[in-house]
């Protein structure tokens, strides 16, 4: 493996585990894409550090399971701001 990739991947890893990010912040934050991601820390970093794919898959496991409740929030969020745009639109 090339020394940049195994660099990134370290660094994808340190990342996630210290912010418990999802893969999309974390391909947001290094601006590779969610494939370079998860391909990065489940596969090459298994093969380079296993103490910390271990780390890293109880943090993307712990995000998958509070995938639900984020999805809901956000739809939640959504609907709040139209309702309010809404108002603002009738009271004038």
């Amino acid at each position: 493996m090339k020394d940049y990739i195994e660099e990134r991947v370290l660094e994808l890893a340190h990342y996630i585990i210290t912010t418990n990010s999802t893969v999309r912040a974390a391909a947001r934050k290094f601006r590779v894409s969610k494939s370079t991601v998860h391909k990065d820390v489940t596969e090459r970093l298994l093969e380079l550090n296993p103490g910390l794919a271990a780390e890293v898959k109880e943090v993307l496991e712990s995000n998958k399971a509070e995938r639900h409740l984020r999805g809901g929030m956000a739809t939640k969020e959504k609907y709040q701001h139209s309702r309010e745009a809404g108002r603002c639109v009738r009271e004038k």
